[in-house]
């Protein structure tokens, strides 16, 4: 468990404008101003993303103070990067990094090291400008999306999801970028509803409303002071939210140390004209041995499992599969994987299927 670590940096010209920003807001920065220490054992909250998020990302360190200032003094901003500047003492650990798309860290399998030097109980993730930019399709990032979520899950079944309707966006360099911004977050409440579990909830920030290129960023797309502002504002209520509910295993919510718990993770194998075939990989997340697990999943674009094997099948009418352990393949020992595969029928294009999957343990 690492400890809160507060960056002391010089107070440079720009605290004294974050502060007058913030003052509507009901923040108050003093020069010097540090967070009260920390829990024995904090909230671990990640932000998650790119240059917005990471370079320097100043919204984090606002955010920090206002939630210090509001008594949040339990938790701990975690990430693999440092804090880039921004001249506001604060908790300056992201995973904010410069120039990446959501859709190579999916495909590239970064995010899971990234977790498990971490381990977040909250993930604050404003993800996917950089696609946008580079013409990904919408299909695509959102599918990223949900393996990234089903990754987060694997670390920890109970972790809570803050997933930003990105900033707008319109630099000199691309006429089409501000309409792209605004198809893409069109799509991101359906997909959060489809992917949101009662256990590992997943929550939409409007980051977008009331966000002007003009005003609130340096070049059509990073944020100024203004901007960032408006970003750590948006931002509190919800994660406020979450930290007055409180998470499990935080010191004031912990769980019972026999509950069994289980994750389950997506894979698509191939695709083909009118189907595809996928693996779900099933994990024992408890400290004590499972006798049995009971994984649901729901095909996106209205797809439909047609065959399935090393588990037993089970359907209702709009397409939800509840799929149950086999014999063999029921008892996993703490930290033990097993899987099972599906053939799946669609209609839909998609080069990359995707579906929710969750999964319930029986010790």
């Amino acid at each position: 468990m690492r400890d809160t670590r507060l960056l002391r940096l010089r107070t440079l010209p720009l605290l004294g404008l974050l502060a007058a920003l913030l003052l509507p807001l009901g923040l108050i920065l003093a020069p010097g101003a540090t967070a009260a220490p920390a829990a024995a054992d904090p909230v671990r909250v990640m932000p998650l993303g790119d240059s917005i998020t990471g370079s320097p990302g100043c919204w984090r360190a606002l955010l920090w103070n206002r939630l210090v200032a509001a008594g949040h003094t339990d938790i701990d901003f975690v990430g693999t990067l440092p804090a880039q500047g921004c001249g506001v003492a604060h908790d300056g650990d992201n995973e904010g990094h410069g120039g990446e798309l959501v859709t190579n860290v999916a495909d590239q399998n970064l995010l899971p090291a990234r977790l498990a030097a971490t381990r977040p109980d909250i993930v604050v993730m404003h993800f996917g400008t950089n696609d946008v930019w580079s013409g990904v399709a919408p299909d695509r990032i959102l599918a990223a999306y949900t393996e990234l979520v089903g990754q987060m899950r694997e670390s920890d079944p109970d972790m809570r999801v803050l997933v930003a309707q990105i900033i707008p966006m319109n630099p000199s360099t691309c006429a089409a970028c501000a309409q792209r911004v605004v198809d893409f977050n069109a799509r991101i409440p359906a997909w959060a509803a489809a992917t949101d579990t009662d256990r590992s909830p997943v929550t939409v920030v409007d980051q977008w409303t009331g966000f002007d290129t003009a005003t609130d960023t340096y070049d059509g797309v990073h944020p100024n002071d203004a901007g960032n502002v408006k970003i750590a504002a948006r931002w509190f209520p919800a994660l406020d939210a979450i930290l007055d509910a409180g998470v499990p295993n935080d010191p004031d919510d912990p769980t019972e140390p026999g509950d069994a718990t289980c994750t389950a993770s997506f894979r698509a194998v191939s695709t083909w004209q009118g189907g595809y075939q996928a693996e779900v990989t099933v994990r024992n997340t408890s400290a004590a041995p499972l006798t049995g697990w009971t994984v649901t999943v729901v095909p996106a674009d209205g797809a439909r499992v047609s065959q399935l094997w090393n588990g037993t099948l089970g359907t209702t009418a709009d397409g939800t599969a509840s799929v149950t352990n086999a014999s063999w393949n029921g008892t996993l020992a703490p930290d033990a994987s097993t899987a099972f595969g599906f053939i799946a029928t669609t209609s839909a294009t998609s080069a990359t299927p995707t579906a929710t999957v969750d999964c319930t343990a029986t010790s």
